[in-house]
């Protein structure tokens, strides 16, 4: 007996723990999003995201509070002697917290560090074949995203495509997709979604266009979407974020299945922004 009240009080502390301390991250938050947005912030906005002025006025004021959030949160490194600073770290977190307005969001908790670099970069992989043999691969990349709370970025991939929103490329957004698809720990193309019954839906729309730009890229056709994304289920998804937000209209007219499961998860109507 006195076992089980010992286990029930253990259960009871951690239970009031977790509650204290969501309730505590969340006043922390309300705090930080009370406060008044930097001029200089505003500034980088106007002068480095043209998308910002397209947004509804409530949207942008959603937009400049995530980023709030988001910037007392996490941590920017420099790379390869890249300094850090506010231009980089407010143009990153503006197109970052576009996949979060309108949603109940924790402002991805497993993201714990940004990694920045002046330019592309290589990192090496271990690549094992049927065989059993593994080799050693080195790849150039724009941004990446690692399941154990890193996101990679390239600075000049990002204000490039942060200074052509309707360019269909966007690293940020891209990569910040991945965040969201490995939230539940697996990186499969499906995100959490709000409900059960959403998945088949889901699971539908994205199957029937991955297939198809599978079979596009085998033959040499282009799409809408960067052939990338015929690489894995989890880069369609990313690569399809892209296309969503940037060139939301003829995702909609090629593809009106998929566009409305996208709005309907990120409860966002791009076309709206045209």
């Amino acid at each position: 007996m006195l076992a089980i009240l010992l286990m029930l009080m253990i259960s009871l502390g951690a239970i009031t723990w977790l509650l204290s301390s969501r309730w505590r991250k969340t006043l922390r938050r309300q705090r930080v999003m009370a406060k008044p947005f930097p001029k200089s912030w505003r500034n980088i906005l106007k002068r480095r995201l043209p998308y910002f002025h397209t947004l509804p006025w409530d949207l942008q004021l959603q937009l400049k509070r995530h980023i709030q959030v988001f910037l007392d949160e996490k941590l920017f490194i420099g790379c390869d002697n890249l300094k850090i600073n506010d231009e980089i770290r407010v143009t990153i977190a503006a197109q970052a917290c576009l996949l979060l307005l309108n949603r109940k969001t924790d402002f991805y908790p497993n993201l714990r560090q940004i990694l920045v670099y002046p330019d592309a970069f290589f990192v090496e992989r271990e690549q094992q074949d049927g065989a059993g043999l593994v080799s050693h691969e080195r790849k150039l990349l724009a941004g990446e995203s690692w399941e154990q709370g890193q996101v990679l970025l390239s600075w000049k991939n990002t204000l490039e495509g942060a200074a052509n929103p309707h360019g269909g490329n966007n690293v940020v957004i891209h990569e910040f997709a991945h965040q969201l698809d490995q939230e539940d720990g697996i990186a499969n193309g499906t995100p959490i979604l709000a409900h059960s019954q959403d998945y088949l839906a889901w699971s539908q729309a994205f199957s029937q266009a991955y297939q198809e730009l599978i079979s596009a890229t085998s033959q040499g056709e282009s799409r809408i979407f960067d052939s990338y994304g015929a690489t894995n289920p989890a880069e369609f998804f990313a690569v399809v974020t892209e296309t969503f937000f940037a060139q939301p209209n003829a995702l909609n007219r090629q593809y009106p299945a998929l566009y409305k499961e996208l709005r309907h998860f990120y409860q966002l109507d791009p076309m709206n922004w045209q």
